[in-house]
């Protein structure tokens, strides 16, 4: 399982012209889903975005988590983010999960940050989806399981 995350001033996402989702200060975290991905694949990356050290703490230093700063996290469904682009000029996504799996995931992903942590917010699995982003930094980190 991949997340990219990006430390936000703000963001959210829109379906169909309408907020689906939508955070403060805290993390958008894009997700991709692999064939080989697991339950535990979910905890682990979970964990990673729960306390993964990003924000500044008061000497300017990246020492704090989402959990320590108290952050919304903004999940967001993205099966591009497992495609193959070692060659070619055409992403391929046989090293995506199939539809069902990784919505099984995703949605296992979702439950869990929402029993763990106070102000998480998603996108719509396998919609077409706008996502607005004031990135902070810029600080972008891409995250494996």
């Amino acid at each position: 399982m991949k997340a990219l995350i990006q430390r936000a001033r703000g963001a959210r996402v829109e379906v169909a012209g309408e907020v689906v989702g939508a955070i403060d200060q805290g993390l958008l975290a894009l997700i991709g889903v692999e064939p080989h991905d697991t339950p535990s694949s979910v905890e682990k990356i979970l964990h990673k975005l729960l306390n993964y050290r990003v924000f500044s703490d008061a000497a300017g230093k990246m020492n704090l988590s989402l959990s320590d700063i108290g952050g919304g996290l903004l999940l967001v469904s993205q099966f591009t983010l497992a495609a193959d682009t070692k060659s070619g000029l055409r992403p391929g996504f046989s090293s995506a999960a199939p539809p069902v799996l990784g919505a099984e995931l995703f949605d296992l992903l979702v439950t869990q940050a929402q029993a763990k942590h106070p102000l998480v917010a998603t996108g719509q699995f396998g919609a077409d989806m706008q996502v607005h982003l004031v990135n902070d930094g810029p600080v972008t980190f891409l995250l494996e399981s």
